[in-house]
Protein backbone atom coordinates (compact mmCIF):
# COMPACT_ATOMS: atom_id res chain seq x y z
CA UNK A 1 0.00 0.00 0.00
CA UNK A 2 2.78 2.22 -1.14
CA UNK A 3 0.79 5.84 -1.30
CA UNK A 4 -0.77 5.11 2.07
CA UNK A 5 2.32 4.37 3.88
CA UNK A 6 4.48 6.58 2.32
CA UNK A 7 1.66 9.47 3.40
CA UNK A 8 1.19 8.42 6.85
CA UNK A 9 4.03 10.32 8.25
CA UNK A 10 3.39 13.60 7.18
CA UNK A 11 -0.22 13.01 7.01
CA UNK A 12 -0.17 14.81 11.04
CA UNK A 13 1.86 17.94 10.35
CA UNK A 14 0.32 18.62 6.26
CA UNK A 15 -3.13 17.00 5.92
CA UNK A 16 -2.56 15.58 3.49
CA UNK A 17 -5.10 13.12 2.01
CA UNK A 18 -4.16 9.75 1.75
CA UNK A 19 -4.73 8.11 -1.26
CA UNK A 20 -8.32 5.71 -2.14
CA UNK A 21 -7.34 2.26 -3.12
CA UNK A 22 -9.45 -0.66 -4.15
CA UNK A 23 -7.64 -3.74 -1.87
CA UNK A 24 -8.11 -7.51 -3.81
CA UNK A 25 -5.72 -10.40 -2.64
CA UNK A 26 -3.59 -8.01 -0.75
CA UNK A 27 -2.94 -5.64 -2.81
CA UNK A 28 -3.70 -1.89 -3.36
CA UNK A 29 -4.98 -0.72 -6.55
CA UNK A 30 -5.26 2.75 -7.51
CA UNK A 31 -5.46 2.77 -11.36
CA UNK A 32 -9.35 2.69 -11.90
CA UNK A 33 -11.53 5.31 -13.55
CA UNK A 34 -13.04 7.42 -10.57
CA UNK A 35 -16.54 6.21 -9.83
CA UNK A 36 -17.07 9.42 -7.67
CA UNK A 37 -14.09 12.34 -5.67
CA UNK A 38 -14.21 13.01 -1.96
CA UNK A 39 -15.38 16.58 -0.85
CA UNK A 40 -14.08 18.48 2.39
CA UNK A 41 -17.31 19.70 3.51
CA UNK A 42 -15.66 22.58 5.47
CA UNK A 43 -14.33 24.36 2.31
CA UNK A 44 -15.73 22.05 -0.47
CA UNK A 45 -12.64 21.65 -2.00
CA UNK A 46 -11.90 18.19 -3.92
CA UNK A 47 -9.66 15.34 -1.71
CA UNK A 48 -9.02 13.28 -4.36
CA UNK A 49 -10.83 10.08 -6.35
CA UNK A 50 -12.28 7.03 -5.42
CA UNK A 51 -11.51 4.35 -7.96
CA UNK A 52 -14.51 2.15 -9.69
CA UNK A 53 -13.91 -1.52 -9.75
CA UNK A 54 -14.02 -2.71 -13.16
CA UNK A 55 -15.70 -5.92 -14.18
CA UNK A 56 -12.35 -8.11 -13.80
CA UNK A 57 -11.86 -6.59 -10.49
CA UNK A 58 -15.46 -8.00 -9.06
CA UNK A 59 -14.30 -11.67 -10.22
CA UNK A 60 -11.00 -11.10 -8.89
CA UNK A 61 -12.26 -9.89 -5.18
CA UNK A 62 -14.90 -12.48 -5.11
CA UNK A 63 -12.17 -15.12 -6.28
CA UNK A 64 -10.16 -13.88 -3.27
CA UNK A 65 -12.71 -13.39 -0.89
CA UNK A 66 -13.39 -17.35 -1.19
CA UNK A 67 -9.50 -18.26 -1.31
CA UNK A 68 -9.45 -16.02 1.87
CA UNK A 69 -12.58 -17.86 3.49
CA UNK A 70 -10.79 -21.26 2.79
CA UNK A 71 -7.86 -20.39 4.64
CA UNK A 72 -9.33 -18.75 7.56
CA UNK A 73 -12.04 -20.24 8.75
CA UNK A 74 -9.24 -22.94 9.35
CA UNK A 75 -6.85 -20.33 11.80
CA UNK A 76 -7.18 -21.69 15.26
CA UNK A 77 -8.99 -19.09 17.96
CA UNK A 78 -6.03 -17.73 19.47
CA UNK A 79 -4.32 -17.06 16.37
CA UNK A 80 -7.07 -15.04 14.79
CA UNK A 81 -7.60 -13.24 18.47
CA UNK A 82 -3.28 -12.18 18.03
CA UNK A 83 -4.05 -10.90 14.68
CA UNK A 84 -7.25 -8.63 16.25
CA UNK A 85 -5.20 -7.48 19.57
CA UNK A 86 -2.39 -6.06 16.96
CA UNK A 87 -4.34 -4.09 14.60
CA UNK A 88 -6.25 -3.00 17.85
CA UNK A 89 -2.97 -1.88 18.53
CA UNK A 90 -2.06 -0.17 15.12
CA UNK A 91 -5.50 1.47 15.20
CA UNK A 92 -4.90 3.42 18.77
CA UNK A 93 -0.84 4.18 17.38
CA UNK A 94 -2.00 5.61 14.30
CA UNK A 95 -4.91 7.39 15.66
CA UNK A 96 -3.58 11.30 14.61
CA UNK A 97 -3.04 9.79 11.09
CA UNK A 98 -6.53 8.18 11.14
CA UNK A 99 -8.64 10.92 12.89
CA UNK A 100 -6.91 13.87 11.02
CA UNK A 101 -8.22 11.80 7.90
CA UNK A 102 -12.15 11.09 9.04
CA UNK A 103 -11.99 15.38 9.55
CA UNK A 104 -10.97 16.08 6.05
CA UNK A 105 -13.18 13.85 4.51
CA UNK A 106 -16.46 14.01 7.33
CA UNK A 107 -15.83 17.24 8.74
CA UNK A 108 -16.18 16.44 12.10
CA UNK A 109 -13.92 18.10 15.32
CA UNK A 110 -10.69 16.17 15.11
CA UNK A 111 -11.54 15.12 19.29
CA UNK A 112 -14.75 13.42 18.05
CA UNK A 113 -12.83 12.29 15.23
CA UNK A 114 -10.15 10.74 17.96
CA UNK A 115 -13.14 9.22 19.86
CA UNK A 116 -14.27 7.55 17.18
CA UNK A 117 -11.25 6.16 16.34
CA UNK A 118 -10.41 4.62 19.74
CA UNK A 119 -14.42 3.50 20.03
CA UNK A 120 -13.25 1.17 16.73
CA UNK A 121 -10.80 0.06 18.64
CA UNK A 122 -12.53 -1.53 21.71
CA UNK A 123 -14.75 -3.21 19.24
CA UNK A 124 -11.57 -5.48 17.94
CA UNK A 125 -10.82 -5.95 21.88
CA UNK A 126 -14.01 -7.36 22.85
CA UNK A 127 -14.51 -9.28 19.63
CA UNK A 128 -10.59 -10.73 19.99
CA UNK A 129 -11.98 -12.43 23.58
CA UNK A 130 -15.43 -13.10 22.36
CA UNK A 131 -14.68 -15.63 19.68
CA UNK A 132 -12.52 -17.57 22.40
CA UNK A 133 -16.35 -17.64 24.36
CA UNK A 134 -17.98 -19.20 21.11
CA UNK A 135 -18.75 -22.64 22.69
CA UNK A 136 -20.48 -25.54 20.83
CA UNK A 137 -22.39 -27.88 23.34
CA UNK A 138 -23.79 -31.16 23.97
CA UNK A 139 -27.21 -32.18 23.90
CA UNK A 140 -28.81 -35.22 26.24
CA UNK A 141 -30.35 -38.35 24.59
CA UNK A 142 -30.42 -41.66 24.65
CA UNK A 143 -27.52 -43.24 24.65
CA UNK A 144 -25.72 -44.42 22.83
CA UNK A 145 -25.92 -41.98 20.59
CA UNK A 146 -24.14 -38.06 21.17
CA UNK A 147 -25.47 -34.61 19.66
CA UNK A 148 -22.92 -32.15 19.36
CA UNK A 149 -23.43 -28.96 18.10
CA UNK A 150 -20.80 -26.77 16.98
CA UNK A 151 -20.28 -22.60 15.59
CA UNK A 152 -18.78 -22.63 11.98
CA UNK A 153 -18.15 -19.13 10.26
CA UNK A 154 -20.85 -18.72 7.46
CA UNK A 155 -18.90 -17.93 4.67
CA UNK A 156 -17.71 -14.52 2.63
CA UNK A 157 -19.75 -11.84 4.26
CA UNK A 158 -20.25 -8.54 1.98
CA UNK A 159 -20.63 -5.38 4.05
CA UNK A 160 -21.56 -1.90 3.30
CA UNK A 161 -20.82 1.06 5.86
CA UNK A 162 -22.11 4.52 6.05
CA UNK A 163 -19.88 8.21 5.85
CA UNK A 164 -21.14 9.23 9.15
CA UNK A 165 -18.62 7.22 11.36
CA UNK A 166 -16.41 5.88 8.69
CA UNK A 167 -14.37 4.09 10.85
CA UNK A 168 -17.06 2.99 13.76
CA UNK A 169 -18.88 0.91 11.57
CA UNK A 170 -16.48 -0.93 9.56
CA UNK A 171 -15.03 -1.79 13.09
CA UNK A 172 -18.03 -3.76 13.89
CA UNK A 173 -18.60 -5.76 10.64
CA UNK A 174 -14.83 -7.07 10.42
CA UNK A 175 -14.10 -7.09 13.75
CA UNK A 176 -17.26 -9.25 14.14
CA UNK A 177 -16.72 -11.21 10.57
CA UNK A 178 -12.91 -11.71 10.89
CA UNK A 179 -13.37 -12.90 14.87
CA UNK A 180 -15.96 -15.49 13.51
CA UNK A 181 -13.44 -16.85 10.98
CA UNK A 182 -15.14 -15.53 7.69
CA UNK A 183 -13.92 -13.76 5.59
CA UNK A 184 -15.16 -10.02 3.90
CA UNK A 185 -15.70 -7.83 0.92
CA UNK A 186 -16.52 -4.03 2.46
CA UNK A 187 -17.92 -1.28 0.33
CA UNK A 188 -17.36 1.23 2.59
CA UNK A 189 -18.85 4.99 1.19
CA UNK A 190 -17.69 7.15 -1.29
CA UNK A 191 -17.83 10.53 0.84
CA UNK A 192 -15.55 9.24 3.39
CA UNK A 193 -13.71 6.45 2.03
CA UNK A 194 -9.58 7.12 2.93
CA UNK A 195 -10.65 6.15 6.99
CA UNK A 196 -11.88 3.27 6.12
CA UNK A 197 -8.44 2.02 3.72
CA UNK A 198 -6.19 3.24 6.48
CA UNK A 199 -8.30 1.12 8.87
CA UNK A 200 -8.40 -1.76 6.21
CA UNK A 201 -4.17 -1.25 6.76
CA UNK A 202 -3.73 -1.73 10.16
CA UNK A 203 -5.55 -5.85 9.56
CA UNK A 204 -2.89 -6.10 7.01
CA UNK A 205 0.44 -4.43 8.70
CA UNK A 206 -1.73 -6.77 11.69
CA UNK A 207 -0.77 -9.96 9.73
CA UNK A 208 -4.27 -10.81 8.06
CA UNK A 209 -4.01 -13.13 5.14
CA UNK A 210 -4.26 -12.18 1.70
CA UNK A 211 -8.23 -12.20 0.46
CA UNK A 212 -9.67 -12.19 3.98
CA UNK A 213 -10.30 -8.44 4.13
CA UNK A 214 -11.50 -6.92 0.72
CA UNK A 215 -12.11 -3.25 -0.11
CA UNK A 216 -14.23 -2.66 -3.14
CA UNK A 217 -15.75 1.09 -4.72
CA UNK A 218 -18.20 1.52 -7.12
CA UNK A 219 -21.47 2.73 -7.69
CA UNK A 220 -23.74 1.63 -5.13
CA UNK A 221 -26.42 -0.08 -7.28
CA UNK A 222 -23.57 -1.92 -8.66
CA UNK A 223 -21.48 -3.29 -5.97
CA UNK A 224 -24.74 -3.99 -4.16
CA UNK A 225 -26.10 -6.14 -7.40
CA UNK A 226 -22.62 -8.05 -7.69
CA UNK A 227 -21.55 -8.74 -4.62
CA UNK A 228 -25.14 -9.79 -3.35
CA UNK A 229 -25.67 -11.51 -6.47
CA UNK A 230 -22.65 -13.80 -6.10
CA UNK A 231 -22.96 -17.34 -4.88
CA UNK A 232 -19.62 -16.67 -3.55
CA UNK A 233 -21.29 -14.09 -0.63
CA UNK A 234 -23.11 -15.83 1.56
CA UNK A 235 -23.94 -12.78 4.44
CA UNK A 236 -24.73 -9.62 3.95
CA UNK A 237 -24.26 -6.85 6.71
CA UNK A 238 -25.22 -2.93 6.15
CA UNK A 239 -25.21 0.34 8.34
CA UNK A 240 -27.31 2.55 6.35
CA UNK A 241 -30.58 3.88 5.84
CA UNK A 242 -34.05 1.89 5.89
CA UNK A 243 -34.66 2.23 1.98
CA UNK A 244 -30.90 0.91 1.37
CA UNK A 245 -31.66 -1.77 3.86
CA UNK A 246 -35.17 -3.16 2.49
CA UNK A 247 -33.00 -3.14 -1.05
CA UNK A 248 -30.07 -4.78 0.20
CA UNK A 249 -32.34 -7.32 2.03
CA UNK A 250 -34.63 -7.96 -1.10
CA UNK A 251 -31.62 -8.62 -3.08
CA UNK A 252 -30.04 -11.06 -0.36
CA UNK A 253 -33.83 -12.87 -0.18
CA UNK A 254 -33.26 -14.39 -4.09
CA UNK A 255 -30.39 -16.17 -2.90
CA UNK A 256 -32.10 -16.91 1.03
CA UNK A 257 -28.99 -15.12 2.34
CA UNK A 258 -29.30 -14.31 6.24
CA UNK A 259 -28.39 -9.94 6.77
CA UNK A 260 -27.39 -8.16 9.59
CA UNK A 261 -29.44 -4.92 9.38
CA UNK A 262 -28.44 -1.96 11.84
CA UNK A 263 -30.82 0.72 10.10
CA UNK A 264 -32.20 4.40 10.79
CA UNK A 265 -33.97 5.92 13.52
CA UNK A 266 -35.19 8.68 15.04
CA UNK A 267 -34.97 8.60 18.76
CA UNK A 268 -37.02 10.39 21.22
CA UNK A 269 -36.38 12.01 24.66
CA UNK A 270 -38.96 11.62 27.38
CA UNK A 271 -38.31 14.05 29.60
CA UNK A 272 -40.93 14.28 33.03
CA UNK A 273 -41.99 16.87 35.20
CA UNK A 274 -39.68 15.67 38.17
CA UNK A 275 -36.16 16.85 36.54
CA UNK A 276 -34.05 19.58 36.62
CA UNK A 277 -34.68 21.02 32.96
CA UNK A 278 -31.73 23.26 32.76
CA UNK A 279 -29.49 20.08 33.43
CA UNK A 280 -31.58 18.30 30.82
CA UNK A 281 -31.28 20.82 28.47
CA UNK A 282 -27.38 20.97 28.98
CA UNK A 283 -27.43 17.07 28.12
CA UNK A 284 -29.44 17.31 25.31
CA UNK A 285 -27.38 20.20 23.80
CA UNK A 286 -24.25 18.18 24.00
CA UNK A 287 -25.84 14.88 22.53
CA UNK A 288 -27.74 16.56 20.03
CA UNK A 289 -25.82 18.03 18.32
CA UNK A 290 -22.47 15.97 18.71
CA UNK A 291 -20.96 15.05 14.76
CA UNK A 292 -24.02 17.45 13.68
CA UNK A 293 -26.44 15.57 14.82
CA UNK A 294 -25.08 12.94 11.87
CA UNK A 295 -25.43 9.90 14.00
CA UNK A 296 -28.48 7.11 13.78
CA UNK A 297 -29.08 7.31 17.49
CA UNK A 298 -29.01 10.87 17.90
CA UNK A 299 -32.08 12.28 20.45
CA UNK A 300 -34.51 14.09 17.64
CA UNK A 301 -38.18 14.26 18.84
CA UNK A 302 -37.93 16.22 22.81
CA UNK A 303 -41.47 15.07 24.42
CA UNK A 304 -40.94 17.24 27.73
CA UNK A 305 -43.82 17.44 30.11
CA UNK A 306 -45.77 20.73 30.00
CA UNK A 307 -45.22 22.01 33.65
CA UNK A 308 -41.21 22.52 32.21
CA UNK A 309 -41.35 22.90 28.80
CA UNK A 310 -40.79 26.21 28.24
CA UNK A 311 -38.33 26.28 30.09
CA UNK A 312 -36.25 23.24 28.68
CA UNK A 313 -36.68 25.08 25.60
CA UNK A 314 -35.46 28.70 26.71
CA UNK A 315 -32.28 26.69 28.16
CA UNK A 316 -31.80 24.51 24.84
CA UNK A 317 -31.86 26.82 22.57
CA UNK A 318 -29.29 29.03 24.56
CA UNK A 319 -27.05 26.26 24.49
CA UNK A 320 -28.01 25.83 20.63
CA UNK A 321 -26.75 29.44 19.97
CA UNK A 322 -24.05 29.79 21.66
CA UNK A 323 -21.98 26.87 20.10
CA UNK A 324 -19.23 27.38 18.05
CA UNK A 325 -19.71 26.06 14.56
CA UNK A 326 -16.30 25.71 11.69
CA UNK A 327 -13.80 23.58 10.38
CA UNK A 328 -12.92 20.74 12.24
CA UNK A 329 -9.60 21.33 12.90
CA UNK A 330 -10.58 24.99 14.36
CA UNK A 331 -9.21 25.63 17.85
CA UNK A 332 -12.78 25.34 20.02
CA UNK A 333 -15.02 24.17 17.11
CA UNK A 334 -17.84 21.69 18.85
CA UNK A 335 -19.74 21.38 15.59
CA UNK A 336 -18.58 21.24 12.03
CA UNK A 337 -20.55 20.67 8.76
CA UNK A 338 -22.77 18.69 7.35
CA UNK A 339 -21.49 16.08 5.06
CA UNK A 340 -22.66 17.63 1.72
CA UNK A 341 -25.15 20.42 0.22
CA UNK A 342 -28.03 17.14 -0.22
CA UNK A 343 -27.64 17.31 3.90
CA UNK A 344 -28.11 21.41 3.92
CA UNK A 345 -31.27 21.27 1.90
CA UNK A 346 -32.47 18.58 3.91
CA UNK A 347 -32.09 20.61 7.37
CA UNK A 348 -33.77 23.47 5.36
CA UNK A 349 -36.72 21.80 4.34
CA UNK A 350 -37.81 20.19 7.66
CA UNK A 351 -37.55 23.72 8.89
CA UNK A 352 -39.42 25.26 6.11
CA UNK A 353 -42.15 22.13 6.86
CA UNK A 354 -42.16 22.58 10.69
CA UNK A 355 -42.51 26.39 10.45
CA UNK A 356 -45.40 25.99 7.60
CA UNK A 357 -47.56 23.89 10.10
CA UNK A 358 -46.73 26.10 13.28
CA UNK A 359 -43.70 25.45 14.56
CA UNK A 360 -41.60 28.02 15.98
CA UNK A 361 -37.88 28.43 15.51
CA UNK A 362 -35.92 29.10 18.96
CA UNK A 363 -32.63 29.13 17.31
CA UNK A 364 -30.72 28.51 14.26
CA UNK A 365 -32.53 27.39 11.13
CA UNK A 366 -30.37 28.33 8.73
CA UNK A 367 -27.35 28.13 6.50
CA UNK A 368 -24.07 29.18 7.82
CA UNK A 369 -23.03 31.93 5.21
CA UNK A 370 -21.89 30.28 1.99
CA UNK A 371 -19.12 28.03 1.60
CA UNK A 372 -18.71 25.14 3.35
CA UNK A 373 -21.59 22.86 4.35
CA UNK A 374 -22.46 25.27 7.77
CA UNK A 375 -25.68 24.54 9.21
CA UNK A 376 -26.97 26.20 12.60
CA UNK A 377 -27.68 23.93 15.54
CA UNK A 378 -31.97 24.12 15.75
CA UNK A 379 -34.35 23.97 18.07
CA UNK A 380 -37.86 24.25 16.82
CA UNK A 381 -40.71 24.20 19.50
CA UNK A 382 -44.31 23.11 19.24
CA UNK A 383 -43.83 20.98 16.26
CA UNK A 384 -46.95 19.29 15.72
CA UNK A 385 -46.99 15.74 14.89
CA UNK A 386 -47.33 15.47 11.40
CA UNK A 387 -44.31 17.93 10.42
CA UNK A 388 -41.74 16.25 8.37
CA UNK A 389 -39.18 16.87 11.39
CA UNK A 390 -41.28 14.74 13.86
CA UNK A 391 -41.86 12.01 11.15
CA UNK A 392 -38.60 11.66 9.90
CA UNK A 393 -34.89 11.17 10.69
CA UNK A 394 -33.25 14.59 10.93
CA UNK A 395 -30.09 13.09 10.59
CA UNK A 396 -28.38 16.74 11.21
CA UNK A 397 -28.52 19.32 13.93
CA UNK A 398 -32.02 20.16 14.60
CA UNK A 399 -34.17 19.17 17.51
CA UNK A 400 -37.88 19.13 17.41
CA UNK A 401 -39.82 19.97 20.77
CA UNK A 402 -43.29 19.55 21.90
CA UNK A 403 -44.98 19.54 25.25
CA UNK A 404 -46.86 16.64 26.59
CA UNK A 405 -48.89 16.35 29.84
CA UNK A 406 -48.06 13.13 30.76
CA UNK A 407 -45.01 10.09 29.86
CA UNK A 408 -47.83 8.09 28.55
CA UNK A 409 -48.79 10.49 26.01
CA UNK A 410 -44.61 10.65 24.92
CA UNK A 411 -44.60 7.12 25.04
CA UNK A 412 -47.33 6.85 22.96
CA UNK A 413 -46.30 9.41 20.57
CA UNK A 414 -42.29 7.31 21.28
CA UNK A 415 -43.70 4.43 19.34
CA UNK A 416 -45.84 5.93 16.96
CA UNK A 417 -43.21 5.58 14.58
CA UNK A 418 -42.19 2.08 12.33
CA UNK A 419 -38.62 3.02 13.72
CA UNK A 420 -37.17 1.73 16.92
CA UNK A 421 -33.18 2.31 17.35
CA UNK A 422 -32.60 4.21 20.20
CA UNK A 423 -34.63 6.20 23.00
CA UNK A 424 -34.11 7.53 26.20
CA UNK A 425 -36.29 9.00 29.21
CA UNK A 426 -35.29 11.64 32.21
CA UNK A 427 -36.76 10.97 35.40
CA UNK A 428 -36.45 10.73 38.89
CA UNK A 429 -38.72 7.85 39.61
CA UNK A 430 -37.68 4.41 39.59
CA UNK A 431 -40.91 2.94 38.79
CA UNK A 432 -41.65 5.59 35.67
CA UNK A 433 -37.96 4.47 34.44
CA UNK A 434 -38.41 0.55 34.53
CA UNK A 435 -42.20 0.91 33.47
CA UNK A 436 -40.83 3.54 30.35
CA UNK A 437 -37.68 1.39 29.90
CA UNK A 438 -40.13 -1.95 29.12
CA UNK A 439 -42.53 -0.49 27.12
CA UNK A 440 -40.70 1.47 24.61
CA UNK A 441 -40.31 0.25 21.12
CA UNK A 442 -36.56 0.54 20.55
CA UNK A 443 -33.49 -1.87 21.05
CA UNK A 444 -31.64 0.53 23.81
CA UNK A 445 -32.94 3.11 26.02
CA UNK A 446 -31.10 5.73 28.12
CA UNK A 447 -32.40 6.10 31.52
CA UNK A 448 -31.35 10.01 32.54
CA UNK A 449 -28.29 10.09 29.90
CA UNK A 450 -27.76 10.46 26.07
CA UNK A 451 -25.34 7.71 24.88
CA UNK A 452 -25.19 4.31 22.61
CA UNK A 453 -24.52 0.55 23.69
CA UNK A 454 -20.62 -0.09 23.97
CA UNK A 455 -18.08 -2.86 22.11
CA UNK A 456 -19.52 -5.07 25.48
CA UNK A 457 -23.04 -4.76 24.79
CA UNK A 458 -25.83 -5.77 22.06
CA UNK A 459 -26.89 -2.62 19.60
CA UNK A 460 -29.48 -3.10 16.93
CA UNK A 461 -33.38 -2.10 16.31
CA UNK A 462 -36.56 -2.89 16.80
CA UNK A 463 -39.34 -3.11 14.05
CA UNK A 464 -37.72 -1.24 10.33
CA UNK A 465 -34.88 0.12 12.56
CA UNK A 466 -33.04 -3.47 11.99
CA UNK A 467 -32.50 -7.20 11.82
CA UNK A 468 -30.06 -8.83 14.15
CA UNK A 469 -27.15 -7.23 16.79
CA UNK A 470 -23.61 -5.95 17.14
CA UNK A 471 -22.02 -6.37 20.05
CA UNK A 472 -22.09 -8.45 23.46
CA UNK A 473 -22.27 -11.06 23.95
CA UNK A 474 -24.03 -11.76 20.20
CA UNK A 475 -21.40 -10.05 18.17
CA UNK A 476 -20.32 -12.98 16.35
CA UNK A 477 -23.66 -14.75 16.39
CA UNK A 478 -24.72 -13.57 12.60
CA UNK A 479 -21.49 -14.32 11.61
CA UNK A 480 -21.29 -18.10 12.75
CA UNK A 481 -23.81 -20.67 11.75
CA UNK A 482 -24.75 -23.86 14.21
CA UNK A 483 -24.33 -27.35 13.21
CA UNK A 484 -25.41 -30.35 14.68
CA UNK A 485 -23.20 -33.77 14.57
CA UNK A 486 -24.90 -36.70 15.48
CA UNK A 487 -22.40 -39.95 16.19
CA UNK A 488 -23.41 -43.68 16.97
CA UNK A 489 -20.88 -44.08 20.30
CA UNK A 490 -21.21 -47.84 19.17
CA UNK A 491 -18.21 -49.90 17.03
CA UNK A 492 -19.98 -50.72 13.30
Amino acid sequence: MSDLSTRRDSADTSRSYPAVGLLIDGEWIYDRPACAHVINPSDERVLGPVPGATDGDYERVLAAAQRGFDLWRKVPPLERAAVLQRAAALVRERIELIATTITLEQGKPIHEARGEVLRAATFLDWDSAQLQRTYGRIVPSAYPLRQMVVREPIGPVAAFTPWNVPISAPSRKLSGSIAAGCSVIIKPAEETPAGACLFAQCFIDAGLPNGVLNVIFGPPAEVSKRLIGSPVIRMITLTGSVNVGKTLTRLAAEGMKPVLMELGGNAAALIDEDVDPIKVAALAGEAKFRLAGQYCTAPSRFLIHRSIYREFVDAFAEHAKALKVGDGFAEGVQMGPLVNERRLSAMQGLVDDAVKRGAKVDAGGQRIGNAGCFYEPTILSNVPLDADAMRLEPFGPLAACAPIDSMDEGLAIANSLELGLSGFVFTNSGLQADRLASEMQCGSVGINVFTSPAAEAPFGGYKESGIGREGGEESLDSYTISKTVLQQMVRI
